[in-house]
């Protein structure tokens, strides 16, 4: 069964799976889809084309599919995707795409901290957790796993890499690699994130082979080709760092070291 408080405001063609909780004072508009056991606690406006998956949990205040802030947005029918299993905290805002992308998506498994802020055309992998505060402008990309500290804006275009740490109230402006920690004003790259990858499950020589790849990139002061090159040569069937060169053969704004 669906329950829907008395307070709320669900428009005529929304549709909402078996399981859903709609509480007290929130909106849902009529191109709304909301995937079964999601809750949303109170006070949540969920409009525009917006498709929510199941079993998640959206606290108060919340604003998704909204139009966007981009300037250049003049009302097409773009989308807000979300996967399963989000919490989504106070007062985060999840906008509706562009036509760049035509569509904002967040993954499945992820936890969206307090006053987080998703702009249009963002693309959220599965299992980030995003603090307080952290600010995606438009166009940025977060690959799966990633974690970002408090209070930390990332400039639009750009691109955190899986497995990565961003520390809190850094200021990211250039693509930050997979499995580096990075930090401060502008981040730059402190480190390679051993823990957290230890605690991904990583195996000893994944991580030992990780480091070389790490001084090879950011230690050697060699430019940045002959690195590549380096650990083309040398590690080509080592899945991890191919997945490092390809990020960093595709970045467009360059990587932070």
């Amino acid at each position: 069964m669906v329950e829907i408080h008395s307070t709320a405001i669900v428009e005529q063609g929304a549709i909402l799976e078996d399981g859903v909780k709609i509480g007290p004072y929130c909106i849902v508009g009529k191109d709304v889809k909301i995937g079964r056991g999601t809750i949303l606690q109170s006070h949540v406006v969920v409009e525009g084309i917006t498709e929510i998956g199941e079993s998640n949990t959206i606290y108060s205040f919340v604003s998704i599919g909204k139009a966007n802030q981009d300037l250049k947005y003049k009302n097409e029918p773009t989308k807000t995707i979300i996967g399963s299993n989000n919490s989504i905290r106070e007062f985060v805002t999840i906008h509706r795409g562009t036509d760049d992308r035509w569509e904002t998506r967040i993954g499945n498994n992820n936890l969206l901290m307090a006053y987080v802020h998703i702009a249009h055309d963002v693309i959220v992998g599965d299992g980030c957790i995003l603090a307080n505060n952290v600010t995606l402008a438009g166009h940025v990309v977060v690959d799966s796993h990633a974690i970002i500290g408090g209070l930390t804006p990332v400039h639009q275009f750009t691109r955190i890499g899986s497995f990565c740490m961003v520390g809190g109230a850094s200021a990211v402006n250039q693509d930050i690699c997979p499995f580096v920690l990075a930090e401060g004003n502008k981040a730059i790259v402190r480190g390679l994130n051993s823990v957290g990858l230890r605690r991904r499950g990583f195996t000893d020589e994944d991580i030992s082979n990780l480091k070389k790849a790490y001084k090879i990139l950011f230690r050697q002061n060699a430019p940045l080709k002959d690195a590549i090159e380096e650990l083309e040569r040398n590690f080509n069937q080592d899945k991890n760092i191919m997945y490092l060169v390809d990020f960093i053969k595709s970045s467009s704004r360059g990587i932070a070291r």
